[in-house]
């Protein structure tokens, strides 16, 4: 479904220079509310752009900037956003939360997020493994609260955990 490399790679390289001025230098954010997108997963960014567009992902500036762009760019975009290396953040989490957490994951998540999130068994699933806890926070809080949309695969995972069950696995992803 993408396109083959050439002008429309050089142009998703370009394109991607606006993403890169909030996400980071080759999307490797630095900042912890934002996400860090270089080297995600193609799929995933693809399946968040039209969500974003349609505001069944919240998100007040990727709302107004995704309108801007044809569906041809996001997809270059996302393509060599996807092509970039995924450098995970370096920050600090509990680590006795780490431990629940790797206990949750080992029950509740290893089978879609694996690999302790570093791979996913769907490339529509984001790779978690060094992501931002903010960031990651902030959309569990959004998906909790019925503000961003999940499939029901993730959403029937979700409904079995506790509050601080999916607290302590954001710290081991992290």
């Amino acid at each position: 479904p993408f396109p083959k490399k050439g002008k429309s790679a050089s142009n998703g390289e370009m394109l991607a220079q606006s993403c890169f001025a909030c996400h980071g230098p080759r999307g490797a954010s630095v900042a912890s509310p934002m996400p860090i997108i270089g080297g995600q997963n193609a799929a995933y960014l693809m399946d968040a752009m039209p969500a974003f567009k349609n505001t069944t992902r919240p998100a007040t500036i990727m709302t107004r900037l995704v309108d801007a762009y044809s569906e041809q760019e996001i997809i270059a975009m996302t393509q060599y956003i996807a092509s970039q290396p995924y450098v995970r953040a370096q920050q600090a989490v509990d680590g006795a939360k780490v431990e629940i957490g790797r206990e949750v994951y080992a029950r509740a998540c290893k089978k879609c997020h694996i690999d302790g999130g570093r791979e996913s068994s769907e490339s529509e699933y984001p790779l978690l493994a060094g992501q931002w806890l903010p960031y990651m926070q902030m959309s569990m809080a959004d998906i909790l609260a019925g503000k961003r949309a999940v499939d029901d695969k993730f959403k029937a995972a979700l409904d079995k955990l506790s509050r601080d069950e999916i607290d302590a696995v954001l710290h081991f992803f992290a």
